[in-house]
């Protein structure tokens, strides 16, 4: 059995990754500092709160404790939030990452899995974007990635530190059934947008830009389920054993969907209209992103489950239908919950 520490484990990926470990038979310990986790989300493991850029208190936090390796997904992660506030993307990503780094190597934890985002890429250059492709991030989230990356890079050359940086595309997906989902306070990403939308939450979701260079105009994106990303991440675990060094691998399932393309999914699956309204483009945002992932299935031998998108956005229309207490999204108008309990679960 291996002890695992996740920081960020109270997240929406850090929760499904406890769950996957857990059921999978490992010790799982997770550490947070609650700012945008849920102390309810962790239902696999120890609580430990602690916040990255308070080193004493992740000193306590490690203290007595033996950990194998830990996976790292605790982060600021707001595209447009980073080109108005840089500093304090920066301060969490980058030393954040930094301070953990140092504990790990206080307490001789020598493996450990980054969460990454294909964000360190920038703007395309290929219809389908590889490890290799050119890394010009054009937004300070995708810098500070790429900025933990290079040091994890480092630490391998210079501490015998080994690595693995897993970039992904665009998570998606929840484990209703698990009691686990996609639970943030200030929502940014399309689905569970789109399902609000359907559930008459809030005003009309904003579609961000119809002059792109895409097939309809709006951006194309590449989602990948959280449970394949959870798998992911334990088959890095396993591949470091025997393999020393930094590594790297893209995840996504290889084909682009526009937001046209996600709202009309969505729809189908809801059986709803989706009202929506067009908004100026958002600083930061690629025009398409989409992976090959040909590396991570020939090396970590990664099969996804999930490949299809009207499955992944099910899996989050039954979350977002029928969430718990403690999930920070507005409540379900009536004449739209009357509507919801009329459809087949």
């Amino acid at each position: 059995m291996t002890h695992i520490l996740i920081c960020g484990g109270a997240g929406y990926i850090g929760s499904h990754m406890a769950q996957y470990l857990a059921e999978a038979g490992h010790s799982v310990t997770v550490l947070d500092n609650l700012s945008t986790g849920h102390r309810d989300a962790v239902r696999w493991g120890e609580l430990l709160e602690a916040d990255l850029l308070d080193p004493e208190a992740l000193e306590r936090a490690l203290h007595g404790r033996q950990f194998d390796a830990v996976m790292h997904f605790a982060a600021s992660s707001l595209v447009g939030e980073s080109v108005t506030n840089p500093y304090a993307y920066y301060a969490n990503n980058v030393t954040g990452t930094l301070n953990l780094l140092e504990a790990m190597r206080r307490h001789d934890i020598d493996r450990i899995v980054f969460s990454s985002t294909a964000a360190v890429f920038g703007n395309p250059q290929s219809d389908v974007i590889d490890e290799d492709h050119p890394k010009a991030p054009i937004n300070p989230y995708g810098a500070s990635k790429l900025m933990a990356e290079r040091i994890l890079a480092d630490a391998a050359t210079a501490y015998g530190l080994r690595s693995t940086c897993l970039r992904y595309f665009n998570a998606a997906g929840a484990l209703p059934d698990h009691g686990i989902g996609e639970a943030h306070a200030c929502e940014t990403h399309l689905i569970p947008n789109v399902l609000r939308a359907a559930l008459g939450i809030g005003n009309a979701m904003k579609v961000f830009g119809d002059d792109y260079a895409t097939p309809d105009g709006t951006c194309v994106r590449d989602y990948v389920h959280v449970q394949d990303l959870a798998q992911a991440h334990a088959l890095a675990l396993e591949y470091m054993e025997h393999t020393p060094g930094a590594h790297a691998f893209n995840l996504g399932n290889g084909q682009g969907f526009s937001v046209h393309e996600v709202i009309a999914a969505a729809a189908a699956v809801s059986g709803r209209e989706i009202p929506f309204e067009m908004a100026e483009r958002r600083p930061g945002d690629p025009a398409s992103l989409v992976a090959s992932s040909a590396r991570a299935r020939e090396i970590l031998g990664w099969q996804p489950r999930w490949t299809e998108l009207a499955p992944i956005i099910a899996s989050a229309w039954q979350w977002h239908r029928n969430p718990p207490a403690w999930s920070p999204q507005p409540a379900i108008p009536g004449p739209a919950r009357a509507m919801d309990e009329a459809l087949p679960a």
